[in-house]
């Protein structure tokens, strides 16, 4: 049997894989005497990217890989799909977020003297839970308070290769802006998937 051009077997691969993959991990899926190098599977991805262009989804690299996704000017067509709609996070967690991705790395008595309330600590425990944040060190003070700091995963959700591409505070005006109304991998997963996928609890504002 031929072998199949490098494209489609990455093509079939990022469709297959459900989440972003990087070169390196497109590199496993050859025999080792027929790894191509990374410049031969950026040209192929580029291919593959022209090969979309004008439909309905794109090939897009994130902080952790490449992925294919529905394009977002599409959401509000294919969130049909799903009879239920996604809750969005309430406004205190995504306060939270945003201080913890802009003024990183942070501490969460930082994060209470900015927003002006303590934080609750289900909200914390919420963006730990999805991957969001993590623990990068701990503050040189006394108590030595753990630092907080933005992952790979938070990129990948919120569609973004690096915090280069965050937008500027000024931009951001909306605080709500920060949660999509879908979260737009392709294939889609099941309708109960995608939409915990989408959603979170609506955690409370008031302090602990």
């Amino acid at each position: 049997m031929a072998t199949p051009e490098l494209k489609h077997i990455l093509e079939a691969s990022l469709l297959a894989a459900g989440g972003p993959l990087s070169l390196e991990h497109m590199q496993s899926l050859f025999e080792r005497d027929r790894i191509p190098d990374k410049s031969a599977l950026r040209a192929a991805l580029a291919e593959l990217a022209a090969d979309y262009d004008g439909r309905g989804i794109e090939l897009r690299e994130l902080a952790s890989g490449f992925r294919i996704q529905v394009r977002t000017e599409l959401a509000p067509w294919v969130s049909r799909l799903w009879e239920e709609k996604p809750q969005r996070y309430s406004r205190a967690l995504l306060e939270t977020l945003a201080i913890i991705a802009y003024r990183q790395p942070v501490t969460r008595g930082e994060i209470e003297d900015i927003r002006g309330v303590s934080v609750n600590t289900n909200i914390m425990r919420t963006l730990q839970e999805r991957g969001w944040i993590r623990s990068v060190g701990h503050r040189d003070v006394p108590g030595r308070p753990a630092m907080y700091g933005t992952t790979r995963q938070f990129l990948d959700y919120f569609n973004l290769a690096s915090l280069e591409e965050l937008p500027s505070l000024l931009e951001l005006r909306d605080l709500d802006d920060l949660h999509p109304e879908l979260d737009l991998r392709f294939p889609e997963d099941n309708a109960d998937g995608a939409a915990a996928s989408a959603a979170g609890p609506d955690e409370e504002r008031n302090d602990d």
